[in-house]
C-alpha cells in the first residue's frame, strides 16, 4: 500500500469521485447557515440537510466534500483515546435520489483497492452489513467481490435519529495486524465491528431510502439517497502506519512544535504528559478553524466552546511547564499543515493568532484565582474533616474559571481527597438542559415533500430586465395539494415567467400585484420563496378566480423594489467599507435587505468606534457621490474568482454566477438587484451599531428618502435642545452643555462636602453607643446619609479610631432601596469573624444580598421596614460567634 500525505488523501478522495460525476462541494463554514439545531457544522451530510430533505434540489444529484467537522459532545476523551478530536475532516460522497447501493458500493471498493487509488490489499478489509439488508450483502459478494469471510452481519448497522430519513448502514474495517491490537486473537471482541484496535472502521455508508413515522412505522422515501463519511484522520492514520491518529502528519508537527517551546518534555516521556500534547495539538486546530469561520470567544454558545478549549489547552500546556502564552505561536503551523486545501487559515493567522493570545493572556489573569479558589475549597474540606469536595464548587471551578474537572481531580487527589462527582454531573447536564432549552426545537431533518420536489415546471426569471410580464400559470397550490383552480384564499403560484425576485441572498422578495386579460387584479404577492428546484413560488391573496393554464400579467411594486435595490447596492458598498477600515478578517455574519432600512452583520473583536464608524460611512457616501457604475456580469464560477469577487456569507454558487461589480470599489458574487449608478442611493447614513452574539456586530443604515428623514428629524431635535439651553445658533449646544456639566460638577462637590459634614457629626453620637456581646463589642445603627458612599466614610473614621470589634451600619435611601455595610477589627478576624459572612447572615432582612472581604462588607436590599431586623440579627450572629 502507498504511504500517502493527508493531503495526498484528501485530494485524491475527492478525484475519485468528481471522475465519477460528482460535483466537488468546498468545504463549508463551521458556523451553520440557518439551521438553528446545530451549535457547529458536526459532519458532511449536516451540509447537505437542504438537498435530503427536498428543501432544495442541487443541479447535480453527485455531490462529494471533505467537510470540516466541530464535535465536542466527546471533549473529556481528546489526548486518552486514539482517535476522538474536537475538529475533523470527513470525506463523504453523496447521492440525492440518483444512483443508490450497487454503485455506492462498488465505487468504494473501487476506490480502495484499485492500485491507480489507494490500493488497499482486499485482504485487510472487512464489510459489515443490517442483517436484513440481503441486497447489499449480495452486492457486496457478487459484484464488488468480497469474500463471504469478510462480511459480517451486524445488528447495530441501521442509521437512524428518531423520526425523519433512515435506513441501514454498511461499515468498512481495516484490518491493520495483531501487532496493533490491544486485546488476544481470540477475544470476543476481536472481530471487525468490535470493541478492539485491530480492525479500524475508515468508512461508513448510509442507504437512507426510508421515512421513520411518528407511529414508529417506515415507509418508502420517494426518493432514495447515498450519504457516505470517511474520517480522514483515521484513514491518514492507516496510510501513515500510526498507532493512533495523532501520530501522522496532521498533528505530529504541532506536537513537536508543542515539545520545542516547552524545552522540558518530548513526546514519549510518559502517557501522562503524552495526553497533554494531544489535547494541545486537538485543541489548537478546533480554535484556528473556529474563528477563521469567525466564531470568537464567550461565555455562551459557540464562544463558550472555543474559550473552554483554549483554557483546557492552557491547563496542559501547563502540565508541561509552559508558563507563557504559547498556543497563538502554534496557529501559523496549523494553516501550513492544511494549506493545500485551506488556504484562508494561513491568510488569517496573524488575526487568529492575536484573538488566542488574548484569550491566553484573559485566562492566566484569572488562572491565579481559580487556583485559590480550589486551594480554599481543599483548606475548608480538611478542616471539616470531609473525603470530598462539593461537585457544585468543583462544577463552578470549571465553568467559572476553565479548569477541567480532571484538573481539579487530580489537586483534590494530591491533598487526599476526591469529588463528589455524582453532583459535579447533574450540574453539567443542568447546564446542557440550559444549552438545549436555549436553542430552536426544529427537526434536525426534515422528510422529502414529494410535491414540491416533483414539481418540473420551467419558470423564468426576468426580473432583472423587467419589473412586469405575461406569464401563464403552470401550478397552483392549495395546502398540500395541486389544483386547477382557486377562487379565494391564500395559493401558491408558479408561472412559466416572472418578475417576482425570490428571497435570497438577505434581499427581501418583491410584492405586486397579478392581472388577467380584463386587466382586473386577481391577487395580491405577498412573498415569493425558491422551489426545491429553483422555481420562484408565489404566495398570493386570491381576490378573484386563478386557472391553470391561462396567461396573466405579472406586476410588481416599483417603488418597493426600487428602495429595496438601493439598498442592497448600498449594502456592498457597506461590506467593503468596514474591510478597508476595520481590516481583511471582517467579513459578513449576515443581511437584511428591507426597502426602508438595511441590516448588516459581521465579524469582529469589539465594538466599532465612533471615529471609525465616521470613516466608513464617509467612504460610502463618497463612493455615491462618485456616481460609479454598477454592473453585471455573468460568467462560470472561475472566471468570476478570477475578477476578485468576494463570496457572501455561506450562499451556495452554480456553475454560472452573476457578479455585481461597482466601479472598481466592489466586486461579489451577488443574485439581487441593484441600481445603475451608485448615484441613485442619493445619501448614505448610519443609524446604529450593536453586538448581536459573541464577535458579531450589526450595522443599520438608511439611504435616500429615509437618510433624509434621519436626519431632519435629528436636525430638528438639535434645534428643539438649542431653545431649551436658550442659545441662538445649534452650534453653541456643546460649548453650552460643558457649562452646565462644569456647574453639575460644583454642586455636585458641594453636595458632597456637606453630607460629609453631617456623617462627621452623626460619627460623633453613633460611635459612643457600643454594647458588649460576649468577648466582642458591636456598634449597630441606622444612620441618615444620602448612600454606600457616606456608609464607608463612617466606616474608615471607626477604623481610624478603633471604636469597637464590629461596626454595622444602615441607611434607607428611598421606600424601597437600603444600603448596608459590615466592618470587622484586624484582632477580630483573627478570632474567625468575617464581614462577609455577617452581611449575608443581615442582607435577607432587608430583601437583598451582598458580600465582601473578612474586615470589609456591603449590601443591598429593597425592605427599610427590614433595617431594625437585621441589625437584631447582627446581634444574634455575634453571640453564635462567642
Amino acid at each position: 500500500m502507498k504511504k500517502l500525505t493527508s493531503a495526498q488523501i484528501r485530494k485524491m478522495y475527492l478525484d475519485f469521485f468528481k471522475e465519477k460525476g460528482h460535483t466537488v462541494m468546498p468545504s463549508a463554514s463551521l458556523i451553520p447557515h440557518d439551521d438553528p439545531t446545530l451549535l457547529w457544522i458536526n459532519s458532511g451530510v449536516a451540509t447537505m440537510k437542504k438537498f435530503f430533505d427536498g428543501t432544495v434540489v442541487p443541479q447535480n444529484p453527485r455531490i462529494t466534500s471533505s467537510q470540516k467537522s466541530i464535535r465536542t459532545n466527546d471533549i473529556e476523551n481528546v489526548g486518552h483515546t486514539a482517535r476522538h478530536h474536537t475538529l475533523f475532516e470527513m470525506l463523504g460522497n453523496f447521492s440525492v435520489g440518483d444512483y443508490f447501493k450497487e454503485e455506492a458500493i462498488t465505487w468504494a471498493w473501487e476506490l480502495l483497492t484499485s492500485p491507480k487509488w489507494f490500493a488497499m490489499d482486499p485482504k485487510r478489509l472487512y464489510v459489515t452489513v443490517y442483517p436484513k439488508d440481503t441486497e447489499a450483502k449480495r452486492i457486496w459478494h457478487e459484484v464488488a467481490g468480497v469474500a463471504q469471510n469478510h462480511i459480517y452481519e451486524v445488528e447495530d448497522n441501521f442509521w437512524d435519529i428518531g423520526e425523519g430519513p433512515s435506513g441501514p448502514d454498511s461499515e468498512i474495517f481495516y484490518d491493520r495486524g495483531q501487532e496493533f491490537n490491544n486485546l488476544p486473537a481470540d477475544d470476543p471482541e476481536s472481530y471487525p465491528g468490535g470493541e478492539n484496535e485491530r480492525y479500524l472502521e475508515i468508512w461508513n455508508i448510509v442507504f437512507s431510502e426510508f421515512n421513520h413515522k411518528p407511529d414508529g412505522t417506515y415507509e418508502p422515501l420517494p426518493h432514495k439517497n447515498i450519504d457516505t463519511g470517511m474520517g480522514l484522520e483515521r484513514v491518514v492514520s492507516v496510510f501513515q502506519n500510526a498507532r493512533t491518529n495523532f501520530e501522522t502528519d496532521l498533528f505530529l508537527p504541532l506536537i513537536n512544535e508543542t515539545a520545542k517551546i516547552s524545552g522540558q518534555k518530548q513526546y514519549g516521556d510518559s502517557s501522562d504528559t503524552d495526553v497533554s500534547f494531544k489535547v494541545i495539538a486537538d485543541h489548537i486546530r478546533a480554535v484556528t478553524f473556529a474563528i477563521g469561520d469567525g466564531a470568537l470567544p464567550s461565555n455562551e454558545g459557540r464562544g463558550y466552546v472555543i474559550r473552554r478549549l483554549i483554557r483546557r489547552a492552557v491547563m496542559h500546556g501547563q502540565k508541561l511547564g509552559i508558563e507563557q502564552a504559547f498556543l497563538y505561536r502554534l496557529v501559523p503551523l496549523v494553516g501550513k499543515i492544511m494549506e493545500s486545501y485551506y488556504p484562508e487559515v494561513l491568510k488569517q493567522s496573524d488575526y487568529i493568532s492575536k484573538v488566542v493570545k488574548m484569550e491566553e493572556d484573559r485566562f492566566n489573569e484569572t488562572l491565579k484565582d481559580g487556583l485559590q479558589l480550589l486551594n480554599e475549597m481543599i483548606a475548608a474540606a480538611k478542616k471539616e474533616q470531609l473525603a470530598e469536595l462539593s461537585g457544585k464548587e468543583a462544577f463552578k471551578l470549571y465553568d467559572t474559571y476553565g479548569f477541567p474537572v480532571e484538573l481539579t481531580k487530580e489537586y483534590a487527589q494530591e491533598q487526599g481527597l476526591s469529588i463528589d462527582e455524582k453532583e459535579f454531573d447533574s450540574e453539567m447536564q443542568k447546564q446542557k438542559q440550559r444549552a438545549r432549552n436555549a436553542r430552536s426545537n426544529a427537526k434536525s431533518m426534515g422528510v422529502q415533500n414529494a410535491l414540491l420536489t416533483d414539481i418540473t415546471t420551467k419558470s423564468e426569471y426576468v426580473g432583472y430586465q423587467a419589473l412586469t410580464t405575461n406569464g401563464t400559470l403552470k401550478d397552483i397550490i392549495v395546502g398540500e395539494k395541486l389544483v386547477k383552480e382557486v377562487k379565494d384564499g391564500t395559493a401558491v403560484l408558479i408561472f412559466s415567467r416572472t418578475p417576482f425576485y425570490a428571497e435570497m441572498g438577505g434581499q427581501v422578495a418583491d410584492q405586486g400585484v397579478i392581472k388577467n386579460a380584463e386587466g382586473k387584479i386577481v391577487a395580491e404577492v405577498t412573498d415569493v420563496q425558491h422551489a426545491p428546484k429553483g422555481q420562484n413560488m408565489h404566495t398570493v391573496k386570491v381576490l378573484l378566480p386563478l386557472k391553470l393554464n391561462e396567461n396573466y400579467t405579472l406586476e410588481v411594486d416599483q417603488v418597493f423594489h426600487d428602495k429595496v435595490r438601493k439598498n442592497h447596492t448600498a449594502t456592498h458598498l457597506l461590506d467593503q467599507a468596514l474591510r478597508d477600515v476595520l481590516g481583511s478578517h471582517t467579513h459578513q455574519a449576515g443581511s437584511l435587505v428591507e426597502p426602508t432600512y438595511l441590516r448588516f452583520d459581521f465579524t469582529n473583536l469589539g465594538s466599532v468606534t465612533n471615529e471609525d464608524l465616521n470613516k466608513v460611512e464617509k467612504i460610502v457616501n463618497e463612493k455615491i457621490w462618485q456616481n460609479l457604475k454598477v454592473e453585471t456580469i455573468e460568467t462560470d464560477i472561475e472566471s468570476a474568482k478570477k475578477l476578485g469577487a468576494i463570496a457572501l456569507f455561506t450562499e451556495k454558487y452554480g456553475e454560472q454566477v452573476r457578479v455585481v461589480k461597482v466601479g472598481d470599489y466592489s466586486t461579489e458574487f451577488c443574485g439581487g438587484n441593484h441600481v445603475d449608478s451608485t448615484g441613485e442611493l442619493g445619501l448614505f447614513k448610519i443609524v446604529s451599531e450593536s453586538g448581536v452574539g459573541a464577535g458579531v456586530r450589526r450595522i443599520e443604515a438608511v439611504t435616500s428618502k429615509e437618510a433624509y428623514e434621519f436626519l431632519e428629524l435629528h436636525t430638528q431635535l438639535l434645534h428643539d435642545v438649542g431653545k431649551e439651553l436658550k442659545v441662538a445658533q445649534v452650534k453653541e449646544i456643546p460649548h453650552r452643555v460643558g457649562l452646565l456639566q462644569t456647574e453639575i460638577k460644583q454642586l455636585e462637590q458641594q453636595v458632597a462636602t456637606l453630607e460629609a459634614k453631617i456623617a462627621s457629626q452623626q460619627a460623633a453620637n453613633i460611635f459612643e453607643q457600643s454594647e458588649k456581646i460576649g468577648k466582642f463589642t458591636l456598634i449597630k445603627a441606622q444612620v441618615k446619609v444620602a448612600g454606600m458612599d457616606q456608609l464607608r466614610q463612617l466606616a474608615d473614621q471607626w477604623k481610624t479610631k478603633n471604636y469597637s470589634d464590629v461596626l454595622v451600619l444602615a441607611t434607607a435611601i428611598a421606600k424601597d432601596k437600603v444600603n448596608l455595610i459590615a466592618a470587622v477589627s484586624p484582632e477580630a478576624v483573627k478570632s474567625g469573624l468575617k464581614a462577609g459572612d455577617l452581611i449575608k447572615a443581615i442582607a435577607p432582612k432587608v430583601g437583598g444580598g451582598g458580600g465582601g472581604r473578612p474586615d470589609l462588607a456591603q449590601a443591598g436590599g429593597k425592605k427599610p421596614a427590614g433595617i431594625s431586623s437585621a441589625l437584631s440579627t447582627a446581634a444574634d450572629w455575634l453571640k453564635e460567634k462567642e
